[in-house]
């Protein structure tokens, strides 16, 4: 398992929670997806949510268009291990 700190935080979409900042990754290995550490911008919570949820956010400038939407049903859960 790492625990990888961003240092800038990416601006992020967490699909079906909102706009945040991902401000670390922690990757368990290959059978795993990666886990988006967040901090949400309108709620203030801090989410772990799976790559497949994860999208970065709309920026003009760099040509990023928005993205479809998703909801968070189907979606498998890592569970957190101690280190």
């Amino acid at each position: 398992m790492s625990f990888t700190q961003l240092d800038p935080p990416l601006p992020v979409d967490v699909q079906g929670k909102g706009k945040g900042f991902a401000f670390a990754v922690i990757d368990y290995g290959q059978e795993h997806n990666l886990i988006w550490v967040t901090g949400l911008s309108d709620s203030g919570e801090i989410w772990c949510a799976p790559n497949p949820m994860v999208r970065l956010q709309t920026n003009w400038t760099m040509g990023r268009e928005a993205h479809p939407g998703g909801d968070w049903q189907g979606v498998t859960l890592a569970p957190l291990k101690p280190s």
